[in-house]
């Protein structure tokens, strides 16, 4: 950005209201208590999710079978979680203002998440459908607001996105423990989305009640006041339903319109520096599309965790614990190294090695490789007809987490630097699409893995093993070239670090 467009992006900064806590603004511990109780919910369910479809509506089908459909229907869902942000940006941008959205989007998810009580498949789908159209709202605008909280240059910012990602992950920590191994376990997996429903209505109560404490921040424009916009937008979602239940229903569609919509998005940003006339714009554009691509190809592979490493852990792994367990593996490393990665970043910049953000996002794709790697030597040495050391995969899990908090908060952050101030809700909203098409083919490689393959109808151990080495080679490759290319991408970010 030119020295005009910053100064013109401080002055429409809005600062929250006075008062800090650890150094950060107060308004950052209330955003960060309502999104614990959004990832309650959102990974409550997601821990249940693909094994409840398979056991529930494809029980019928032979077992690869069965993991097959209910992992593409896995994918869908959770990619359509992410595609919906995009739009949800643009309506916070432009109409309703962040915090009608996240309220209006925290009650839709609820809603949906009530409605996963019904054993039949298409109920089950449309409630899919309402969490959807509800997430869409919710998630890309409550991670717009924390980067509202801080003025633009402001160091604390990176720190400040580390904090709210912990918040992600303590809900992330509880939610499967509680949702799956304990509920779901022992009274069955619907009531286990019953608990989850129950976390999102105690967020939005949260967000509701603390709103005060984000003072402007957040308000609808001038002229989109009142009861009507919300009204509108309420009606829109819902329109919206039926749209997502016929995706959700239609993979190989769904696989079609992720494309149209990110090649649409990569169009609008190079469009949109090219009319600002701002060739530092156009080029922060251009290496924010290609850093998405690197999102993309990560959650591709972290993404396996809610459905072939589930699979995987249910059907051989040799663990003291119900497999559901490992679910909660991933946030409680986060909340482990999550504080020492917020330490970390600002020491190395005093001593002037902290990787640039392109190096990060490189080092993030080879250590989700190296996870894998692991997982896949792991089954190669096990005895045929043993199960594998559960220690394997909770070192896969480990290696993930912390090639994620190389990327994800950083990403997030990356996002509010790289955008112009005008469309940063809409750029946020494109990083959530990036990640939902990752989760697409997440849901696609989940279906070779877990599928059985060549083998069959049944799951087969060196399917997994197969599948998990490919992934290793494709992540070392694409994130060396990244490394290696990092200087130029540097260059076209023009100082954003």
């Amino acid at each position: 950005m030119s020295a005009a467009s910053t100064n013109d992006d401080a002055k429409a900064w809005v600062a929250p209201p006075p008062g800090e806590i650890l150094g950060h603004p107060r308004s950052l511990w209330m955003l960060f208590s309502a999104e614990f109780w959004e990832r309650f919910c959102f990974y409550g369910m997601r821990a249940l999710l693909a094994v409840y479809v398979a056991d529930t509506f494809f029980s019928h089908l032979p077992e690869g079978e069965a993991n097959e459909q209910a992992s593409l229907t896995y994918g869908g869902y959770t990619a359509m979680v992410y595609a919906t942000g995009i739009l949800g940006g643009f309506i916070a941008d432009r109409y309703l203002g962040y915090q009608r959205s996240i309220l209006i989007g925290g009650a839709l998810m609820a809603a949906g998440m009530f409605m996963l009580l019904i054993p039949d498949l298409q109920w089950f789908l449309v409630g899919l459908a309402v969490i959807v159209a509800g997430n869409g709202l919710f998630k890309p605008n409550i991670s717009t607001m924390v980067g509202a909280l801080y003025r633009p240059g402001d160091a604390r910012r990176d720190s400040g996105f580390t904090i709210f990602y912990m918040g992600i992950n303590a809900g992330a920590f509880f939610a499967p423990i509680i949702c799956a191994s304990v509920i779901g376990a022992r009274f069955g997996n619907q009531y286990g989305f019953l608990a989850a429903g129950i976390g999102m209505i105690l967020g939005v109560l949260v967000f509701q009640f603390r709103a005060g404490m984000l003072g402007h921040i957040g308000k609808a424009p001038e002229a989109h006041q009142g009861i009507k916009p919300t009204l509108v937008v309420l009606g829109g979602a819902l329109l919206m339903v039926p749209v997502i239940y016929f995706l959700l229903s239609k993979s190989a569609l769904l696989g079609y319109v992720m494309v149209g919509l990110m090649a649409l998005l990569a169009l609008h940003f190079v469009l949109s520096g090219i009319r600002s006339g701002d060739r530092v714009q156009l080029h922060r554009y251009i290496a924010m599309l290609l850093l998405f691509l690197a999102n993309c190809l990560f959650w591709a592979l972290f993404e396996q965790a809610g459905s072939s490493l589930n699979f995987f852990a249910r059907d051989f792994v040799d663990a003291p614990f119900h497999f559901t367990l490992f679910q909660s593996a991933n946030p409680m490393f986060i909340l482990i190294y999550a504080p020492l990665f917020a330490m970390l970043w600002p020491a190395l910049e005093r001593r002037g090695v902290n990787p640039s953000i392109p190096r990060k996002f490189a080092i993030a794709l080879i250590g989700a490789g190296l996870g894998f790697l692991v997982l896949a030597t792991a089954i190669n040495a096990t005895p045929d007809g043993a199960k594998v050391f559960w220690v394997f995969l909770g070192l896969t899990y480990m290696l993930h987490t912390m090639s994620e908090l190389c990327l994800s908060p950083i990403g997030l952050s990356m996002v509010t630097k790289l955008a112009a101030t005008r469309e940063v809700g809409l750029a946020m909203g494109g990083w959530f699409l990036s990640t939902a098409m990752a989760n697409y083919l997440a849901g696609l490689i989940a279906a070779v893995a877990s599928g059985g393959g060549e083998h069959g109808a049944q799951s087969s151990v060196a399917q997994y093993a197969s599948t998990f080495m490919q992934l290793w080679w494709l992540a070392l490759v694409i994130g060396g070239a990244f490394f290696l290319f990092a200087p130029l991408m540097n260059r076209l970010m023009h100082g954003v670090k």
